[in-house]
């Protein structure tokens, strides 16, 4: 993937709604236009943060991906503060 980033938050082992909600707080903190890394083992949170995105008023959900890591799948979120 070669989507820009800001900054990266690891959620690696957070259960659901853990990955959503410190992702809601970390975007809160960024400045406009800048994009988080979101990194999670909860197969949930690809369906979580699509839902987030469709309500969200200040952020965008650039793209999403899987990828393995020492045998375990990661899933990568990348988030745009838009206002």
């Amino acid at each position: 993937m070669s989507i820009q980033f800001d900054e990266v938050l690891d959620v690696k082992g957070a259960k659901c709604p853990m990955p959503l909600v410190k992702s809601r707080k970390a975007v809160n903190t960024l400045g406009v236009g800048n994009v988080l890394k979101v990194i999670a083992t909860d197969r949930g949170s690809i369906a979580d943060f699509q839902g987030w995105a469709k309500t969200a008023k200040n952020m965008e959900l650039l793209e999403q991906e899987t990828v393995q890591e020492n045998g375990e799948d990661l899933y990568v979120h990348y988030l745009k503060r838009t206002k």
